[in-house]
């Protein structure tokens, strides 16, 4: 485990128990438990079409279990009170796959989105907290450009901040590093990494990216298609130096399976 990372007595702040998505007649996956602890970087990782967005998807409230239970912060995630509901709200965020960022705002007005959608702080205020989470992510000079004027790595960032801008306790990362060419995605993992060690940030973590998830990972979990479920479980480190389980091994070690 990285130097920093918690110890298996912090607090739990996810849980998901015999959780189970499927869309019609088809299973994504099925009977998945785990836990993340506070401020570890936690993945979630395996091969394409194994469920893993979709898994990102269930725990901020997009996508319903067909059966078990998940809670975010001690909050069942299909409370639907607003007390339950703004609870998750204000202490989570979310960057998606593409970033989601709003073409026709520029970077500085799509991190005040939030601080304007969910606070009544005056706008001067606003625009100083998005600056700031600007800064964190090394865009400060990039406020005012729009997202079509920089590069995929910056946007990416830009998405960060912007779930940055509300202070939350767990921020989740669809595919962080995806289309992102080798330097530019080290850079995204020492982010991650400095932003969890720093402020204690809690990371769920969607991704395959091998080098990436052995640069920042504290524990993994890894879903298998095949299986519609999970395989493997633990420090990935030691995953790949001691797995017996075949994908799991292949995946680690970039072996062809048979």
């Amino acid at each position: 485990m990285p130097p920093g990372a918690p110890d298996a007595s912090a607090q739990v702040v996810i849980t998901a128990k015999d959780v189970s998505v499927r869309f019609g007649s088809r299973t994504i996956f099925q009977n998945v438990s785990f836990e993340v602890r506070r401020g570890e970087v936690f993945v979630v990782l395996g091969g394409s079409g194994c469920g893993k967005s979709t898994l990102l998807r269930l725990l901020v409230g997009l996508v319903p279990a067909a059966a078990g239970e998940a809670r975010v912060l001690g909050v069942a995630i299909d409370d639907p009170s607003r007390e339950a509901q703004e609870k998750i709200r204000r202490n989570t965020g979310v960057m998606f796959q593409a970033g989601a960022m709003f073409g026709s705002f520029s970077l500085l007005r799509n991190v005040m989105l939030p601080l304007v959608e969910f606070t009544r702080l005056p706008a001067d205020a606003a625009e100083w907290i998005a600056r700031t989470k600007l800064g964190l992510v090394g865009l400060a000079d990039f406020a005012d450009f729009m997202p079509s004027e920089i590069s995929g790595g910056m946007l990416k960032r830009a998405a960060i901040a912007r779930a940055m801008a509300l202070d939350p306790e767990i921020l989740f990362l669809d595919e962080p590093s995806a289309g992102l060419d080798p330097i530019t995605s080290a850079g995204l993992d020492a982010l991650i990494t400095s932003l969890s060690r720093d402020l204690g940030i809690t990371f769920v973590v969607i991704t395959h990216e091998l080098q990436s998830i052995l640069a920042i990972a504290d524990r993994v979990i890894m879903l298998d298609r095949e299986a519609k479920g999970m395989i493997a479980e633990g420090d990935p480190r030691k995953l790949r130096d001691e797995a017996t389980h075949p994908t799991v091994r292949a995946f680690f070690r970039r072996e062809v399976m048979a």
